[in-house]
């Protein structure tokens, strides 16, 4: 088995490719040890000690590590983790996985008068942004839509990236307003 990786606008992050489906449907971001006891890899990966961050996208896994951490140290051991874990077929999540989403983490109230235009932003994200984020080893969630203010959660590579505000206003933002003029401002949460 030969599993690929790519550098992310993260420097932080790699991407690692194992060349099959990680994920069937959706993504998974874990940012803390106590996220990652719900899969079996994710806490291995943590259990590393310099991990910091671990998403699982449809076709790939980015793996953060910890400021003051060097990629040099830290990439062989995640390679091995990987490797392992596919080659004997070991399931992603533990049976009793909590797929809740976290209280901090739920989605804020969209008006229902503003349903067209919240269906618009979300097929722009769906079909634009996130396949190019995921490109980049993240996602890009939907959180909501208020008073012009479009709100959108980074996961994955694009969390914590010193490029990700620049990916926000000069990217998504433009591309928001320029399709959905009620937009007047991206934040992320």
């Amino acid at each position: 088995m030969l599993i690929e990786t790519e550098p992310t606008p993260n420097p932080a992050t790699l991407k690692f490719l194992p060349g099959r489906i990680v994920m069937d449907a959706g993504t998974r971001d874990f940012a803390t040890p106590e996220e990652a006891e719900a899969s079996p890899l994710a806490n291995a990966l943590f259990n590393l000690g310099d991990v910091s961050g671990v998403f699982f996208g449809r076709d790939f896994i980015s793996v953060t590590i910890a400021p003051g951490s060097d990629w040099r140290d830290v990439k062989p051991d995640v390679l091995a983790l990987l490797m392992d874990h596919f080659t004997a077929q070991m399931p992603l999540f533990r049976p009793s996985a909590d797929f809740s989403v976290p209280a901090a983490e739920e989605t804020f109230a969209d008006d229902p008068a503003d349903a067209e235009i919240v269906a618009q932003i979300k097929d722009l994200i769906d079909t634009r942004v996130r396949p190019a984020v995921a490109n980049d080893g993240g996602d890009i969630v939907y959180r909501g839509f208020d008073k012009g203010k479009v709100f959108l959660r980074m996961q994955g590579a694009c969390a914590g990236c010193p490029s990700s505000s620049a990916t926000l206003k000069n990217g998504i933002e433009q591309l928001l307003r320029y399709y959905v003029p009620e937009v007047t401002e991206v934040r992320a949460v």
